[in-house]
């Protein structure tokens, strides 16, 4: 095996769906796009809930975890750290990543989609 090679997480499913690493880079631009017409009918980037829980303060949040917003129990039983890495997988097919989930999403099938979502979230939920 490589040497960078790190030991299965304890998670699920410990083998990566798909790996941020081998990402494209993000455009946050097209990110926004992604995130007006594939998020924001159920998301804000602000801390405010719709149908799905307000995204301010994502990264480094653990899912489940937003006050105010009644999660689904495998959400809040999956514990994630939300990263570029988990959202990179979590995004692809948010139902396989967290069976039992209420978000009706199917995912984004595209690397360079999910990149450039990421970026425009990492940038958009930031805490000020």
């Amino acid at each position: 095996p490589p040497l960078h090679h790190t030991a299965p997480t304890k998670s699920s499913h410990p083998e990566t769906m798909a790996d941020f690493a081998a990402a494209p880079e993000g455009d946050t631009a097209k990110g926004a796009k992604i995130f007006k017409t594939k998020c924001a009918q159920c998301h804000v980037t602000e801390m405010a809930h719709k149908q799905g829980p307000g995204l301010k303060g994502l990264f480094g949040r653990v899912s489940g975890t937003t006050e105010g917003f009644a999660y689904s129990a495998a959400n809040k039983n999956k514990g994630v750290n939300w990263g570029e890495e988990t959202l990179y997988d979590y995004l692809l097919n948010p139902k396989k990543y967290i069976p039992g989930t209420k978000m009706v999403f199917a995912g984004l099938k595209k690397p360079q989609d999910r990149a450039d979502l990421i970026a425009y979230l990492k940038e958009s939920t930031a805490n000020a």
